[in-house]
């Protein structure tokens, strides 16, 4: 008895002696920028083998019975960290990783990958790059991006060449946590106008085709703006800029989490006044608001709204005497855009066990696009004080609704998703006509309304799909891709106006059907170094615009593009650089373009067939902790197979605003003694390109340099950015027609300086 007391006593003095020397460690892993939370975030004690990974809030708890002195932290994207232990709550601020290999991408399947495994060209601009460029017009991040050339043209107001001439084309998709964010078939180049600058995370940019997975247009590529998650902890931001070119902007957002709901609200304002263009000015107001419910464990709703206000003036080009001249008055002294936007999204995320998750969004657009547009103005013959314009509307609703399931397969590493989507989106389009007085000098000086209708209609659109993608590996290292969607676009068009071939087609319905598929694979061989092999098609049917405005009879078919592209990864140096490549051909049949007529208006026509050839490269080199140095650049080549226009042929001829190279190279350094400070130096080069489809005259292009300086301590930064630090004349774009040339002005030297705070709290 007294043995068995003895030993009870020691068993109990033992566990009170390990309760007392045992050590909680708690905390939470965010974004350094974002302050999002980073689920599934690795935390080790030190050198220990001990660790656990974050929940779905980034917190982590563990217990040790010694004393830890520092916790080493990684996720995968972001330099891993060691941080020195504290005993009440350790908040750990991760960095995105330069290295665009090491990062997890949404775009390629809808659904979190490593960029490793997907078999297209993709890139990834991260929070710290966003942050870090202060951009004032999304071109400035977007550039960086191989193939990428976003064509600035003032204002917010852009075009975009990726695996294309510059051009303004229904070729592209941009996606707002991949819901397009416009409807298909009624599609405006300028629909990056709509996004919040001040809500994004990151933006993952796919070239080439993706319409097995997001439908039509998604051809030249896909660019996906991805949205601020709410964060764990409370956090408030304000910044204010300026620049000497009269350019003001606020940016603000603040975000918390309270208990299961998480709340992120953020915009921004932005005007332009007396900018060196007369008739230059702009306003736009942008708000994003997100709630992200953690109803369970295994079960997430994330609503969203978002809402964008604009308006700005309208300049047009400039010929080439007053544009080697600096002389950069306007001609326009009335024209304007302006856009309402408004979008809502609702999102369910449940995942059944491992191997099953599903995901169902619906999602409302309500957008109307009112324009005096100066490219709609034409001179009258025969009276040199006259022309004539209009004023139109472009407007529509959208009902939409996007499901998935992912299904992992416990052989082969395989997986199948499979999806289904439907957007009914109803549109308005009126246009009326104005008359417009011409100055001696050619200035186009007001304009006299009239009830007289160009174009009045409706349209109802239908887009429904299905799609597949599955994926298996027979290797270790090979992993093989195949995907097919299935399209469905049905269009009712009513004319409320007698059809003409200037009040646009009778009444009538069309529809277009259409199968995407994809072949892909990747092979691992390690050590960070892969190759992948991708074929694909993208189709885009002809739109609303297009269609319908001012013709008898719709002419127009749709456009379909097949690509084959190859491509790889290589990392050498010890991992501080890495090499990515990808070599693509793009074969065009009955692709859109838009012909300008002699009056200055313009026509859309299919182009028989046209083909384009490219390599695009990235080369990242951080050869110190202070010290990243990046490459990138697309030699590239475009032309027409069978084109005849207006009775020309120019089969064989290069197409025209298609830069045979575009390159930007970036070296940025950050003292490791002055924890903060970033300096950067970007150089900016678009090669030469014909400015015709005859390829009579060609534009030599340009070079650009930008510097960036930036300081950030304790919740404070600063800023002050240099654009065209030369003061380079250039043109973003230049077109030759019958009667002249359009060159569309770079902005001069620009100075942008800001101040912002940061609020961080802990929130335990």
């Amino acid at each position: 008895m007294q043995k068995r007391l003895f030993a009870g006593i020691c068993t109990l003095l033992m566990l009170a002696h390990y309760a007392h020397a045992q050590f909680t460690v708690k905390g939470r892993v965010l974004d350094a920028y974002t302050k999002e939370a980073l689920v599934g975030a690795s935390v080790q004690l030190g050198q220990n083998t001990t660790g656990t990974i974050t929940g779905s809030d980034g917190s982590f708890a563990l217990q040790t019975m010694q004393k830890p002195t520092s916790l080493l932290v990684s996720y995968l994207g972001y330099n891993p960290r060691q941080v020195p232990y504290q005993e009440q709550f350790t908040l750990v601020s991760l960095t995105p990783t330069s290295n665009q290999l090491n990062q997890v991408i949404v775009s390629a399947s809808r659904q979190a990958q490593s960029r490793t495994e997907a078999p297209v060209a993709i890139s990834i601009l991260s929070s710290q790059v966003l942050q870090e460029t202060k951009a004032t017009t999304l071109d400035q991040v977007l550039n960086k991006v191989n193939g990428v050339y976003m064509v600035n043209l003032g204002n917010e107001q852009h075009t975009m060449a990726i695996r294309q001439p510059i051009g303004y084309s229904s070729l592209f998709l941009y996606l707002e946590d991949g819901i397009p964010i416009r409807t298909a078939g009624d599609f405006n180049h300028n629909a990056l106008i709509e996004i919040n600058m001040a809500a994004l995370k990151n933006i993952e940019v796919i070239r080439g085709p993706a319409s097995s997975l997001y439908g039509s247009e998604a051809i030249g590529g896909a660019v996906n703006f991805i949205t601020q998650a709410p964060a764990p902890v409370p956090m408030a931001k304000v910044q204010v800029e300026g620049s000497n070119q009269g350019y003001r902007r606020t940016d603000f957002s603040v975000s918390n989490t309270f208990g299961k709901v998480g709340i992120f609200a953020g915009g921004y304002y932005a005007a332009q006044r007396d900018g060196i263009i007369s008739h230059s000015d702009f306003d736009k107001l942008a708000f994003t608001l997100r709630a992200d419910y953690r109803i369970k464990p295994r079960t997430k709703l994330t609503t969203s709204a978002s809402l964008v206000d604009y308006k700005t003036d309208q300049t047009g080009g400039l010929d080439s005497t007053r544009f080697y001249k600096k002389e950069y008055s306007s001609l326009h002294t009335f024209t304007y855009r302006k856009v309402n936007a408004l979008r809502l999204r609702s999102t369910l995320e449940h995942a059944w066990n491992d191997q099953n998750q599903t995901q169902a969004t619906l999602f409302f657009r309500n957008n109307a696009i009112g324009q005096n547009p100066f490219y709609a103005i034409g001179n009258v013959q025969g009276n040199a004080r006259k022309a004539k314009g209009e004023i139109n509307e472009d407007a529509f609703s959208s009902y939409g609704l996007i499901a998935q399931h992912r299904k992992i397969f416990s052989f082969l590493n395989a997986s199948l998703i499979a999806g289904l989507s439907a957007d009914y989106s109803p549109a308005t389009y009126t246009a009326r006509y104005i008359a417009i007085d011409r100055d001696e000098n050619g200035l186009y000086t007001g304009y006299t309304p009239s009830d007289s209708l160009l174009t009045h209609y409706s349209v109802d659109l239908l887009n429904t799909a299905v799609y597949a993608q599955a994926e298996l590996s027979p290797l270790e290292r090979l992993k093989l891709v195949a995907a097919l969607r299935y399209d469905r676009l049905d269009y009712t068009f009513d004319n409320y106006l007698p059809s003409s071939s200037f009040t646009g087609a009778p009444d009538e319905e069309n529809g277009y059907r259409q199968f995407s598929p994809k072949l892909g694979l990747t092979y691992d061989f390690g050590k960070s170094n892969g190759v992948y092999a991708n074929y694909s098609l993208g189709f885009a049917p002809p739109q609303i615009t297009e269609l319908y405005r001012g013709v008898k009879v719709p002419t127009l078919q749709p456009s379909d593009f097949r690509s084959y592209e190859v491509g790889g990864w290589w990392s050498f140096l010890q991992h501080k650089a890495y090499l990515e490549v990808s070599l693509y051909q793009m074969d065009g049949k009955d692709e859109i373009i838009s012909v300008r007529l002699d009056d200055g208006s313009y026509q859309n026509q299919n182009a028989g067939r046209t083909r384009h050839r490219g390599l695009e490269y990235t080369l990242n080199y951080a050869p110190s902790e202070a010290l990243s140095i990046r490459v990138s650049g697309t030699n590239a080549r475009h032309w027409f197979l069978d084109y005849v226009e207006r009775g020309a042929d120019y089969s064989g001829n290069e197409m025209a605003t298609a830069p045979q190279f575009i390159g930007n190279a970036e070296v940025t350094y950050r003292p490791v003694f002055l924890k903060g400070m970033r300096f950067g130096v970007e150089w900016q080069r678009v090669g030469k390109y014909y400015m015709d489809p005859l390829n009579s005259e060609t534009y030599g292009g340009y070079h650009l340099f930008n510097a960036r300086v930036g300081y950030a301590f304790k919740g404070f930064e600063a800023w002050i950015n240099a654009i065209n630090l030369t003061d380079k004349l250039y043109a973003t774009t230049v077109d030759k027609y019958s009667y002249g040339k359009s060159y569309r002005q770079g902005v001069p030297r620009t100075f942008n300086v800001g101040v912002g705070y940061q609020f961080i709290g802990k929130g335990g």
